[in-house]
């Protein structure tokens, strides 16, 4: 994703906007648990790379972002990339095996979330 000058953190914008459609920047922010302001500085980010665009939306204090002809490709090419990546990370292990991690592995996520939630500092 370097090649496109694309962190983890931008990627996720862009990933959400594939999956979803055009987005605010509430609905993104609240799927990855950020501050608003955080997302806007990523969705800005991707503006200049001409990755996305804002287009009207219901309420015009509402920003809406959708990917650009150019954000659909560059989605294309690291999603390819992705897979494949995927493809040898996994290689050797069995189906039954993969199953079993692809399932756990977002309870462990909520656990961790949750424990995040009840420090006391």
């Amino acid at each position: 994703m370097s090649t496109y000058e694309l962190s983890y953190s931008l990627w996720q914008v862009i990933f959400y906007i594939k999956t979803n459609g055009p987005s605010t920047l509430v609905e993104i922010a609240i799927k990855y648990n950020v501050e608003k302001p955080t997302i806007t500085r990523r969705v800005h980010r991707l503006e200049d790379l001409q990755m996305v665009k804002q287009i009207p939306g219901m309420d015009r204090r509402e920003k809406v972002i959708q990917l650009t002809e150019l954000g659909e490709e560059i989605y294309q090419a690291c999603r390819k990339k992705i897979t494949e990546l995927e493809h040898s990370v996994m290689e050797g292990i069995a189906n039954e095996e993969q199953l079993i991690t692809f399932q756990t592995l977002p309870k462990i996520q909520v656990n961790i979330m949750k424990g995040e939630g009840s420090k006391s500092e």
